[in-house]
């Protein structure tokens, strides 16, 4: 009996090398919205943090008499707590009104430092206006 022989095949196909295209495209596509979630995280988190300070600022010099010395310690309280803003290249602006009878105004305006340095995204702009009453006897 002759001996089987079999013809050769080869385990190359005419798709050999689509699997990487597709895995790069993917991975791609993955690392760019994982990208976009770390920095509406990272606004979500600059967002609160300059919202609560701007309170806290504007609370304390709502119990006090509102002179210049007032307004200028609960503004370096709030540098101090946002001091990486200025720091990193961002850009910190309070702006102060204690000259109306019934309530203390401040409007904060800050520029958040992108994530990566030279591009910018949306959303870097945290712009917040908070009131409080004075606190004082009628």
């Amino acid at each position: 009996m002759p001996a089987a022989t079999s013809n050769p095949t080869s385990t190359r196909s005419a798709e050999s090398g689509t699997g990487l295209v597709g895995a790069v495209v993917g991975v791609t596509v993955f690392l760019t919205l994982l990208l976009f979630a770390v920095q509406l995280a990272l606004n979500l988190f600059a967002t609160s943090t300059v919202t609560a300070v701007a309170f806290d600022a504007v609370r304390e010099v709502a119990a006090t008499p509102g002179t210049a010395a007032d307004t200028a310690r609960a503004e370096g309280r709030a540098r101090r707590v946002l001091d990486q803003y200025e720091e990193r290249g961002g850009h910190l602006a309070f702006d102060w009104d204690v000259d109306r009878d019934d309530v203390v105004v401040l409007h904060v305006v800050t520029e958040r430092p992108a994530l990566l340095a030279g591009i910018r995204f949306p959303f870097q702009r945290v712009e917040r206006t908070v009131t409080a009453r004075w606190e004082r006897f009628r």
